[in-house]
């Protein structure tokens, strides 16, 4: 299966089916933005710290697999020169209807957060990239491209998903209210689920997730050449009434810097 070409018609769907995660911002928060008062989201509920952005006026920012009209917008309300990379064309009919509507200054680009050959090195100055890198398989390359794009001293800015939310049987819990233990780690829905699981799935046309291990967020981070400056952890609100919300925080931001100056690895490579 064509991992990228099923998600990108998947959420296509989603945009179809009103996912809150391919609604458009509003107008009011458009007017509020260009004000000085504007947030996002990079998790599900905890606004990133404002302390995490660098100066927005003129800034170059690449919004990695973050369409959908969201963060984009009130990012180049704020003053920012927005390009907008996702998988799914109508999720990025959403952020160009909302830069029409408001004359804003944003680009789209249709591609791979792991493979970004439309843009050169040092391109951006900050880059945005709320939890996305699950519908991927391998998440090391998602960062070894977002480092060579930004600029030295640039900022990388990530969501992802705790790992462990992919241990449990969720059918039971519904069921039950019970929790346990069904999948082994790395998960991923095209090879953890029994084959008639599957086939139900993707009847479903829901997106193909993939679990990466802490490893591979944090460390291929670093790996790939940044500096962690900060972190915190998230979870969705009462109102989405998820039942491991209660007993632990299921995502995790990361802010990120690209040194002023060559790594020892760098210079060998």
């Amino acid at each position: 299966m064509d991992i990228r070409e099923y998600n990108r018609m998947a959420w296509d769907k989603e945009v179809e089916r009103g996912n809150k995660w391919t609604v458009p911002v509003s107008a009011a928060a458009i007017a509020a933005a260009r004000q000085g008062r504007w947030e996002i989201l990079l998790t599900p509920s905890k606004p990133v710290p404002r302390a995490w952005f660098p100066d927005l006026e003129a800034t170059d920012v690449l919004c990695l697999a973050a369409g959908g009209g969201q963060q984009g917008p009130i990012l180049a309300a704020a003053g920012a020169k927005v390009t907008v990379l996702d998988n799914s064309p109508k999720q990025l009919e959403q952020d160009r209807f909302v830069a029409e509507r408001h004359a804003l200054p944003i680009a789209t680009v249709e591609g791979d957060m792991a493979n970004l050959p439309m843009f050169s090195d040092q391109s951006f100055d900050l880059i945005v990239h709320p939890v996305s890198n699950v519908f991927v398989p391998d998440v090391r390359p998602v960062w070894e491209e977002a480092f060579r794009v930004l600029r030295r001293g640039g900022v990388l800015l990530a969501g992802f998903s705790n790992p462990a939310i992919y241990l449990f049987d969720y059918d039971l819990a519904d069921r039950t209210g019970i929790l346990q233990v069904k999948y082994a780690l790395p998960y991923s829905d095209s090879t953890s689920l029994p084959a008639e699981e599957r086939q139900r799935y993707i009847e479903t046309g829901a997106p193909l997730e993939f679990s990466h291990t802490l490893e591979d967020q944090i460390g291929g981070q670093l790996d790939a050449g940044f500096l962690l400056t900060d972190f915190f952890e998230d979870a969705y609100s009462k109102e989405e009434n998820d039942l491991l919300t209660n007993y632990m925080p299921t995502f995790i931001a990361t802010r990120a810097v690209k040194p002023y100056h060559k790594t020892r690895d760098e210079d060998t490579a």
